[in-house]
This record gives C-alpha cells, structure tokens and sequence, in this order.
C-alpha cells in the first residue's frame, strides 16, 4: 500500500507538469513570451521552495549533500531548455512524441544501473506507453513533413535529460528533508534556465503587467509539486516505475489543453489517453497481485499461531 501512496505522488506530479504547456499558451494570448514565462516559473518556484524550507526543514548540508543536489538540478534544466529548442524547431505533436521517449529511456537505465533485465510488465506497459504516445500526440493521420535533425536531436535530449532527472533524483540526497533536496535542485536548475533564457522580465515591468500571475500559478504547477513530490515518491518506487507513471503527463496536458485553450482532440488521440493510463495501470495492478497473499498460506500461517 505504501507503493502505491508514492506511486500517487509522481503521478501528481507529473500530472501537474501536464498542464503548464495549455497555461503558457493561455499566457501567450496575452503577450508574454515561452522565456519570460518560464523564468517567472523558476523564480516563484524557488521562492516557494525557500519559504517551506525556512519554515520546516532547516537541516544543515554537507558540501558534498548541496553540490551533489546542484548537479541534479541540471538535469532539470536540460529538459526545459533542449525541449524548448525542440518546439521551435519542430511540430508540437512531434516534440512531445519526442519528448515522450523518457519513459523506456528510464526504465533502460534503471535496467543498466541494478544490473538486472526489466520485468514482463514493464516491458509490456512501455509497449502500450509508445503506442498511446503516438495517437495521444496526435502524430498518427498527420503529414509531419520533413523533420529537422536537430529539432530531432533536442527532443531526443530533452527525453534523455528528463529521464536522467528521475533515476539521479530517486538515488542522490535520498537522506535529505524533501523540501531542502528539492530547493537545492531547483537552485541548480534556475541558475541554467536563467542563463539561456535572460531574466529582462525582471526588470522590464513584465511582472506588474500580469506575468506574475503567470509566475506563481507556473511556479506552483511546475517547480513546488512536481520536484517535492518526485523528490519523495522517486526512492521509493524506483526510476523505471516513475518514469512509466510520468507518462500521465501527456494526456494531463491534452485535456488542458481542451479545458483552457479549447483546442479541437480527435477521437484518436483521446484512444491514445485510454492507452496511456493502462500502460501506466499494468506495473500496478501487478504489485497489488503480488502483495496479495495465497488465501491458502494466510490460512496455514493463522493455524500456526
């Protein structure tokens, strides 16, 4: 049962990632910019990330805990700014596709870290994952045209990066207070975002103009709940389960993208949501059935007492 209350918390998480896309379109319509909104993101973020550490959880770091959680923290920015290149390059539906490949690409490294070849279920749920991934992104019955290679190559590396930031973030700091790991990588994080994406919005009245609404409900959805939650549900259940559930991703950001932007999803790529979720079922249902003991031992071990 514990497993599957973390389990729940990546889910929600990558859930809450799911809808930041749909809230940047939403925030575009007003005259903002992808790199102002996304800097707004990582400021509030970490400004959250600072308050709650203050306030719950100020346990001292050694300099090997802080610069070990600073390096993760690039992983995280990897995924923004790779995947950002790849959106500009690149059709959305297939950069998300692209994107999407973070889940066998997990399931790969926790497969090559703990030496140990990937269960028939988790194979089987990435099997369904692609096949959703391909109608949910609404690839399937679309000319996608000729592709850009290196459109191709960022999405590929904002997949990579995002994959990295699940196995390294389920394995590094995992004794440290969950709001401290996550403001350290948030910090790791912001610091790159910040460099390539310039931070002007700071100072160029952006922010009194509206962006902080932006700012905080992007740094609420995007940095607090997704980086706290995966920081406490990745240790435990694994990367490659983790990697599979953040697959949830995807059709939280369809259906966003149907509630705020009102945008048009074909009957196709609501049978790749369907898919999605019963790739992201099968590794679950399986726990529950092996937790689940024999009615003929709980008998024996009763008769033993």
């Amino acid at each position: 049962m514990n497993k599957l209350k973390y389990s729940l918390l990546i889910l929600i998480g990558a859930i809450s990632y799911g809808l930041l896309s749909s809230i940047m379109k939403v925030g575009m319509k007003e005259g903002f910019t992808v790199s102002q909104m996304l800097g707004g993101q990582y400021v509030f973020g970490w400004t959250f990330l600072l308050i709650l550490m203050l306030l719950f959880s100020r346990k001292k770091l050694s300099p090997k805990q802080w610069l070990s959680l600073l390096a993760v923290g690039i992983t995280m920015s990897g995924t923004s700014v790779f995947y950002g290149k790849a959106v500009e390059l690149l059709p959305a539906s297939i950069a998300v596709v692209l994107l999407f490949q973070f889940t066998w690409i997990g399931v790969l490294l926790e497969a090559v870290a703990d030496r140990r070849f990937p269960n028939k279920s988790k194979i089987a749920s990435i099997i369904v994952l692609l096949a959703g991934t391909l109608l949910a992104g609404g690839v399937i019955g679309q000319q996608s045209g000729a592709l850009d290679m290196k459109g191709v190559i960022f999405g590929l590396l904002s997949a990579f990066t995002f994959a990295l930031y699940m196995f390294v973030s389920g394995r590094v700091g995992t004794e440290v207070p969950a709001f401290n790991k996550s403001f350290f990588m948030t910090t790791g994080s912001g610091v790159i975002v910040l460099s390539v994406f310039s931070p002007t919005f700071l100072w160029d009245g952006a922010l009194g103009a509206g962006l902080w609404k932006y700012g905080i409900t992007l740094g609420f959805l995007g940095i607090l709940i997704p980086v706290v939650f995966f920081a406490i549900g990745m240790p435990k259940v694994g990367s490659g389960t983790g990697a599979i559930l953040g697959a949830a991703e995807l059709p939280a950001a369809v259906v966003a993208s149907v509630l705020l932007v009102h945008e048009h999803v074909s009957g196709l790529q609501w049978m790749g949501i369907v898919l999605i979720f019963i790739g992201i079922a099968i590794p679950q249902i399986r726990f529950s059935r092996q937790k689940k003991p024999p009615l003929y031992e709980t008998q024996k071990s009763a008769a033993n007492l």
